[in-house]
């Protein structure tokens, strides 16, 4: 009965996040810890769970036990957030009464500020790349892509070339919820295209290509950075969202509006958005810190 339940909740979930396949396997991974613990206390039929047992299983979820990882609140979040959509299913599917998760509140997560570069680290990253080397033009290009127009890396890997104008040098760019906006680059950019369009010899619209002419992989792209950080000698290895967060974070530091970097990355909330005054915001609090002569005391 279980099993059948969670094969169609997991089935509605494709369905509704369009096939996401990632999704799917957080839900049904998070559904089944909870059934295991259910099989623990003796808990046969969903409908007898109540908020007792659930804050049971949060207390397990965070201390840890010989069968559970500790969990994180970020991470205990999560898990209830899968739970109580799976209870609203089972909501409609077996006609109970009530969803005993919507009472329990999630755990307080704390704001985590975004990862990022400063300028002389993306300058030394996109030096670090030998543009002498086999897939050095096509190497530099993902990474000045990345960091010059704040795409998501899934973004980068689908770019086509006729989403490229060259002459007014802008990016039509489709984002997530097939959402277009577009993304002006600047003159070194479109100079490193045009390098790379007279090397790349193929007739697909895709503009990043592999060995074999097809296109790039996102996990290709994470070994480019993780080779290239190696290379410059950063004190992290560089990943895409990093980038991202980068190119926001020097557009607010420069001076550009909040509403501005929200249509560039392509959020719909400027809440969203607001996370990288937090980052600039931090980065002035530390430099006035460490420059002013009172402030050293």
């Amino acid at each position: 009965m279980k099993e059948e339940l969670l094969e169609g909740f997991i089935q509605r979930v494709k369905f509704e996040h369009s096939g996401s396949l990632h999704t799917a396997q957080a839900y049904e991974r998070d559904i089944r810890r909870f059934y295991a613990f259910m099989d623990r206390e003796g808990i046969e039929k969903p409908e007898d769970v109540d908020r007792y047992l659930i804050q049971s299983y949060i207390s397990e979820l965070r201390l840890g036990s010989d069968t559970q990882t500790q969990l994180s609140s970020r991470s205990i979040a999560r898990t209830l957030s899968a739970l109580r959509s799976f209870y609203s299913y089972l909501n409609t599917i077996l006609d109970l009464p009530a969803n005993p998760f919507v009472a329990i509140k999630s755990p307080k997560i704390p704001k985590r500020l975004p990862e990022f570069l400063f300028v002389d680290e993306v300058n030394a990253l996109l030096e670090s790349v030998d543009l002498n080397k086999n897939n050095g033009l096509r190497n530099r290009l993902a990474i000045e892509l990345l960091y010059g127009c704040g795409l998501r890396v899934s973004e980068l890997v689908t770019l086509r070339i006729s989403d490229i104008d060259l002459t007014s040098m802008v990016l039509r760019v489709v984002g997530k919820g097939s959402k277009v906006r577009m993304i002006p680059f600047y003159a070194e950019l479109r100079d490193l295209i045009r390098e790379y369009m007279i090397v790349r010899n193929s007739r697909e619209d895709i503009l990043l290509l592999n060995a074999k002419g097809k296109p790039m992989s996102t996990r290709a792209i994470q070994y480019i950075l993780e080779e290239e950080s190696r290379n410059a000698n950063l004190h992290t290895i560089v990943h895409p969202h990093m980038l991202r967060h980068s190119f926001a974070t020097h557009l607010l530091d420069n001076g550009c509006d909040l509403r501005t970097v929200q249509e560039l990355l392509g959020h719909e909330n400027l809440s969203t958005t607001q996370i990288y005054t937090h980052v600039s915001v931090d980065h002035m609090m530390k430099t006035y810190r460490a420059a002013h002569p009172r402030a050293k005391k």
